[in-house]
């Protein structure tokens, strides 16, 4: 899981915890479910990283020096 899937995963749980506290205090924000789009798009974005990724290509653990 890469950073931009992280950060999707960590939005829908907030968001529906958001969601159920909204429900328990009786309240409804009529486009609160295109929050749960949003960060269903930042993932399948994210996981278009990861197939566009080539583990070989890896810069965080090689350095070149000049």
């Amino acid at each position: 899981m890469n950073s931009f899937q992280f950060i999707a995963v960590t939005g829908i749980i907030m968001s529906a915890l958001a969601h159920l506290l909204l429900h328990l205090w009786g309240k409804e924000i009529a486009s609160f479910n295109y929050l749960y789009l949003c960060w269903s798009v930042l993932f399948v974005f994210g996981s278009i990283q990861n197939l566009r990724h080539n583990p070989e290509e890896d810069d965080h653990h090689h350095h070149h020096h000049h």
